[in-house]
C-alpha cells in the first residue's frame, strides 16, 4: 500500500483549510444577504395569498442556498483541477459534488497522494449542509 509523505499530507491540510475557509465565507455572505433581504421578501410576499407567499419564500431561500452550495462545489472542483488531483472540469465537478453531498465515491477517486482532500471536502459539505438546514428552519420560523 502506498503512503503519503508528511509534506504532502501537510500540503493537503493547508489547501483543505484554505478551501474550507473560503466556502464558509461564501456561505456566510450568501446566507447573510438572504437574511438582510428577508424583510423585503416578506413584504413583497404580502401581495400574494398566504399559502402561495409562504411556499414562494421557501422556494426562493432553497434556490439561494443551492446557489451557494453550487459555488462551493465549483470552488472545490477548481482546486482539484489546479492540484492535478482530477483531470477535466466535468470529472472535477462530479467528484466534488459527490463528496460535498457525502454521497460517497462513485466511479472516480483521487490518486493516493491527494485522497486526504476528499475527506476534507466531505466534512466541509456535511457541515455546510447542516448549517443550511438549521438556517432553513429559522428562515421558515421567521416568515410565519
Amino acid at each position: 500500500m502506498e503512503h503519503v509523505g508528511t509534506g504532502l499530507l501537510l500540503k493537503q491540510l493547508i489547501i483543505g483549510a484554505l478551501v474550507v475557509s473560503a466556502t464558509v465565507a461564501i456561505h456566510a455572505e450568501i446566507l447573510g444577504l438572504l437574511t438582510r433581504r428577508l424583510p423585503w421578501l416578506v413584504n413583497l410576499s404580502h401581495r400574494w395569498p398566504q399559502r402561495v407567499a409562504d411556499t414562494g419564500l421557501i422556494v426562493i431561500a432553497v434556490h439561494v442556498i443551492l446557489g451557494a452550495h453550487t459555488l462551493e462545489v465549483f470552488l472545490w472542483a477548481l482546486v482539484l483541477l489546479m492540484t492535478g488531483a482530477v483531470e477535466g472540469l466535468e470529472p472535477a465537478v462530479y467528484f466534488s459534488l459527490v463528496c460535498f453531498t457525502t454521497l460517497g465515491f462513485g466511479d472516480i477517486t483521487l490518486p493516493t497522494e491527494w485522497r486526504f482532500l476528499s475527506a476534507i471536502l466531505g466534512a466541509n459539505g456535511f457541515l455546510l449542509f447542516g448549517w443550511s438546514t438549521a438556517y432553513m428552519v429559522e428562515f421558515i420560523r421567521q416568515t410565519r
